[in-house]
Formats: C-alpha cells, structure tokens, sequence
C-alpha cells in the first residue's frame, strides 16, 4: 500500500509539473562602456540599461560592469568579440584595426533610422558579424559633430607644428592638416594637455566638460564633421543564445535608444554650447574647405583600409 501511496504522489506531481507554464529563463548581459559612466557619453548608455532592466524584468537584464576602469576602452571591441563582454557601448573608432569599414558610418548624412531603410545597416551588421563575431544592435551620438578643441589659436587651417590627440578617426584628416597625432585613451588627455604633450586633441562637441578638460580648453575649432556613433554590439554568440523573444525585446530596446538619441542630443549640443560659451571658449570658424578635408582624407584612408567593403558602403550611407 505504501509503494502505491509513493506512485500516486510521484505521478500527482509529474501531472502538477505538466500542467503548469514554464517560466521563462532570465538571462544577464555583461556590460561595459568606452567612457566612465557619470559622464554624457556612458550616462546615455547607462539610461539604456536602466530601461531594459525596468522593461526586461524576468527575460532580459544588463549588468554594467563599468566603464574604462573595467575593461580599457581601446580593449572593449575585442572584450566582445572575444566573449569576455556579452555588450559594449563604443565608438567604431575604438576597434578600427578590427574593422576599418565601421567607421564609415561617422561620414554618413542619413539618420540611423534612414540607414536602416537604405540597407547600411544591414551591410554594416554583417561586417560586424564576420569581424566582430558581434550583433550591430543600435547606435546614438548621431547629431552631434567633431571638432578640434586648442590650448591655442589657430590662425589659418594650416596646423604645421601642432601635436592633437588622437583616435582611429582623427589621424587621416589630422594628417591632412599638417599636425602630428598623438594616441591617447580619454583617459590621459587632461593630463596630456597639462603636461603640454598635446596642443589640442578631436572629440566631440559634448562631452568636455565631464572629462575634466575645460579648464584647459581655450578654442573650439568650426565647422564641426562627421557625426557621432557610438555602437552597442553584442557578442555573436551570445546573440544567437538568445531566444527569440529576448532577441525582440532586444531590438526594440534598441529601436528605443535610437528614437530617444533624437532628443537627448538636441538637448545636449545646445545645452553644451552655452556652457562652453560661458566658460570662454573662443570659436574659430576656419571654413568650408577645412571641412570638406575631414570628409575626403577619411574616406580616402577608409577607401585604403578597406576597398571592397567601402564600394558597397558608401553609396548605402549616402543615398
């Protein structure tokens, strides 16, 4: 009777187990950013945590492990590609020598949106893919230019002599312009300009002030170029890992970062040049041409690194 008794449970509970829905399996991302997390650039990436983390409970969240103190941002790329990061929040700059042909999307007029309907997106996800072994999720900075920011004036766009901070997007047009440029993380900039090692260095309109590099920034180079990018990719395998519900939620997450950029950018670029203003920042507008140079330098350099790809890209980024 008692082994009855123990076969009627056992099944009691199989038939309970049956007819209860399976819960859906959380799963935790590892997360980094290029820049500390307190400044614009990792704040905005931080929002994006916080609302898929807010909206993912029980299917998807992301744990920021931090920003360059983490992982260097020069090793973040490669951090994903390799599967040490399940997600990064860098600028392709940061991993040009892995994949020139990313960076072609700072060149590009179209928004992020109209990149995605003009099929770039598509090519650049799978370049992405085969060279990053990552997801091209989305991307924000968009609307918001480069310049070269000077511990001194200059006078014509002629920068002979002149030592500027530089990225994998910088050195072709930096070059053009006569300059010398001089490789440094975010990280070593400000000590790099207190130490007189660099004149000045290319960085984006926002973003200054955080790093701590105000004080010693006395010119702001116009027109500003190209458009910032700053890409979340997700590594390839863990992407395919994914079930499909959390591959969706994902993407619209991303959908969410993208529309929300639109706004967070405006404000920024506005806000930013008030304060830069307020602080004595000298604008010195060195024309067209000057450019016009950034644009041509870079995807003559991109065109080099990367003919094949760059012949498919372009026309898709320009259309």
């Amino acid at each position: 009777m008692k082994i009855k008794r123990n076969i009627s449970t056992i099944l009691a509970a199989v038939a309970l187990l049956s007819a209860t829905p399976v819960l859906s399996q959380e799963t935790v991302l590892r997360a980094a950013v290029f820049v500390p997390t307190n400044t614009v650039f990792g704040e905005m990436f931080g929002r994006f945590v916080e609302q898929v983390n807010k909206e993912g409970k029980g299917l998807v969240q992301i744990r920021l492990v931090g920003g360059p103190e983490a992982i260097p941002s020069f090793e973040q790329g490669n951090a994903v590609r390799t599967g040490v990061l399940d997600m990064a929040s860098v600028p392709p700059a940061f991993y040009i020598n892995n994949m020139p042909e990313a960076d072609a999307a700072i060149l590009s007029p179209l928004t992020t949106r109209q990149q995605r309907q003009s099929g770039a997106w598509e090519a650049l996800n799978k370049l992405s893919n085969q060279k990053m072994n990552a997801w091209y999720l989305a991307s924000y900075g968009q609307g918001v230019p480069f310049h070269i920011w000077t511990i001194k004036p200059p006078t014509s766009a002629k920068f002979d002599g002149w030592k500027l901070r530089t990225s994998g997007n910088y050195t072709p047009f930096f070059q053009a312009l006569g300059a010398t440029p001089v490789t440094t993380a975010p990280g070593e900039v400000k000590t790099a300009l207190e130490r007189g090692v660099v004149d000045g260095y290319g960085w984006p309109l926002i973003g200054i002030f955080d790093l701590g590099w105000g004080p010693d920034t006395k010119f702001r180079v116009d027109p500003g170029f190209y458009n910032v990018v700053v890409n979340v990719l997700i590594n390839q395998n863990k992407w395919k890992s994914l079930r499909d519900d959390q591959r969706a939620f994902l993407t619209r997450m991303g959908e969410w970062l993208e529309t929300e950029n639109i706004r967070w950018a405006a404000e920024k670029v506005a806000s930013e040049s008030k304060r830069q203003n307020d602080a004595g920042i000298k604008v010195v507008n060195l024309g067209s041409d000057y450019q016009k140079l950034a644009y041509t330098s870079y995807w003559a350099e991109l065109a080099k690194r990367a003919p094949e790809s760059i012949n498919i890209l372009r026309p898709l980024l320009e259309k």
